[in-house]
Order: structure tokens, then sequence, then C-alpha cells
């Protein structure tokens, strides 16, 4: 039998744990031994909500939709924030406390079986990886709302049999919903293309643009490469060989003008630069373009 948490269930929150000589039915039913839950519920603002397990044998999916808790396994210590999902695996020593001033809300299910670990992989999750941020996801709610739906059946074999398929369908959507949260933070190509415009008199770095979405530099560059099939500092340098030439075409300034207005105080270099672009020198370009 799962060793679940003592914290008190208050009214608004649910714990249901399923009884030893049922969970040995599910073992062995055709439809059900190859993944199936032993407990799950749904606990609101959970203060003082707290757990220390040096044995355990289950897999514990939780999916925090508000608030925070401070999590340890293996030694390692989390902080897990409103919409971040929790895989603690099997075997895992671990122990988590709930935010005295801001507790966590919670949706959590224990489970286990010989898919367990296969469902593990597909989600996303490993050895160095036990959170993912995923945000709020309502079709994840409702399919964890779902294993609720054995509630006063009395434990009998259909309504079993439909909340481990119901278990099932939860750890499939997962994936779905990663993809989802990636698809959200995706680069805004139009904030960034006007900050680059606004910007061509300075050397932008590709840490400041990937700052302006909140991802990473080089999950950054990815994005914006596959987006527009070119890296984002060659597209800013591509703008700037562009402003050059307008300036050589309309102006009379110097190209060591020109490249001071851009952000280069070594026209030489961004003489190559140009080049490299255009296909010929500045003074070429010029001398082509203007007779």
């Amino acid at each position: 039998m799962t060793r679940t948490s003592q914290w008190p269930v208050p009214p608004d929150s649910i714990r249901y744990v399923i009884p030893g000589p049922t969970i040995g039915t599910l073992s062995r039913h055709p439809l059900t031994r190859d993944l199936y839950p032993l407990a799950f519920g749904h606990y609101r603002r959970a203060a003082g909500h707290h757990m220390h397990r040096e044995q355990h044998n289950d897999h514990l999916l939780i999916y925090c939709t508000d608030g925070q808790a401070f999590l340890n396994i293996e030694d390692r210590p989390f902080t897990v924030n409103a919409g971040d999902l929790v895989l603690i695996p099997a075997g895992s020593t671990h122990r988590y406390t709930a935010a005295p001033d801001n507790p966590w809300t919670i949706h959590w299910v224990h489970y286990t079986g010989p898919l367990a670990d296969s469902f593990r992989d597909y989600m996303g999750f490993s050895a160095d990886c036990h959170i993912q941020a995923i945000g709020r996801q309502p079709r994840l709610l409702v399919d964890f709302n779902g294993l609720l739906s054995v509630q006063q059946t009395g434990f009998r074999t259909a309504g079993l049999v439909h909340v481990a398929n119901r278990l099932r369908q939860l750890l499939a959507g997962v994936p779905l919903a990663v993809d989802q949260m990636a698809d959200t933070r995706q680069p805004d190509l139009e904030l960034i293309d006007s900050f680059m415009r606004e910007n061509l008199n300075e050397r932008i770095t590709l840490g400041q643009l990937a700052e302006m979405t909140g991802l990473s530099p080089t999950h950054f560059a990815t994005c914006y490469r596959e987006a527009t099939g070119v890296s984002p500092i060659q597209h800013f340098l591509h703008l700037k060989v562009e402003r050059a030439c307008q300036l050589l075409d309309s102006s009379d300034h110097s190209f060591a003008s020109i490249s001071r207005m851009l952000g280069y105080d070594d026209s030489y270099y961004f003489s190559r630069l140009f080049k490299k672009v255009m296909g010929q020198a500045p003074s070429d370009y010029r001398h082509s373009h203007r007779h």
C-alpha cells in the first residue's frame, strides 16, 4: 500500500487511496496490470503539507497550479512553483514542504506498473530532469480531475479499469502540454526585428536578444534560426549592411563615417563584412550604384 502524507485534508481537498486488496486486482487485470494508480488527489492551499520518504516504491506525479513548495530529491534541492510538473520516480529518497507564506495547490497521483518507467521517459523526465515548467494546462487539469471519477463506485472493477486508463491518458498527454508550452515561448520575431532596427548604431549581443525572450542564448538562437533560416546576429549584420547601402546611395558620408554610425570604429573590419554580404567593396558599390 502506498504511503501518502498525513496532511489533514480540509473539505475543499481530496485524498483517494486504493485499498491493498484492490491494488492486487489492478496488478492482475489484463486491462490495468501494465499501469495503474495507487492513490491520487487534489490539495488546495496545502498549508503545513510536508512529506519525507526514505523508501519510495511507486512513481509520484505532482502538478502545482498555485503557490510554492521546497523539494529535495536524492539530496538535490528544488523550488516548485505554479505551472511546474514534478515527477518523483520510484526508489528516490525525497522530502517536500509547502512554502509557509505561499503554500502550493497541487493535483497528484501515485502509480506503478511495468509501463511506469517507459512513461517517465516518454514524458521527458530523467535522472537529471525532475521538474518541467509547463504553465497552466487546462487539458491536463481535466485529466487529473478525471481520476476522481472513480469516487463513490465502491472500488468496483469497472470503475478501476476506467481510472487506470484515465491515468494512461493523463501521462500520454504530458508531452503535448510540454510542446504547447514551448510554442508559447517562441521568440517574438517582430519585437526582435524592431529592437535591431532601433539599435543599428550598437553592437548587440546574442545574450541581450535572448534576454528579451526569456530564453537561454542557445535555445533562442536555435528557435530564431528555425523560424528565419539565419542566426539572429547574422540578421542584425544584414540590417547594418542594408543601412550602409542606403547611406552610400543617399549621402556623401565617407564609409569610415558610416561605419561609426553603425557601431564600428574599425571601418576596415566593417568593410570586410560589407563585402562578404554584398559581394563587392563599399567603394565599388557606391561607384556602380551612382553611375
